[in-house]
């Protein structure tokens, strides 16, 4: 299971605006979770530009772009991410 670069970046900017707080390193979290770290690579890039503009939010295009070009199931709540072919497991 992985957790990608994007989320990171999305999470460092919240805590620069104090909108979360974490008690560890967001990386720390993650190793300690178990989780891998995913990249964003070129091909990842290369599929956002490819994807309809169902949904606005810049780090949730990347997290489909990742999950169709890795082949991985995008794990969230947000039914926005509905019309994208991709595998979604609901939280």
């Amino acid at each position: 299971m992985y957790v990608s670069a994007a989320s990171a970046w999305e999470a460092a900017i919240k805590l620069a605006l104090g909108r979360l707080r974490l008690q560890d390193p967001f990386a720390s979290l993650v190793e300690g979770s178990g989780f891998q770290e995913l990249p964003i690579t070129f091909s990842h890039a290369g599929q956002l530009l490819a994807l309809p503009r169902h949904h606005a939010d810049p780090f949730d295009r990347m997290l489909v772009a990742q999950a169709q070009v890795e082949s991985l199931t995008l794990v969230t709540h947000d039914d926005q991410l509905t019309p994208y072919q991709v595998s979604i497991a609901w939280v």
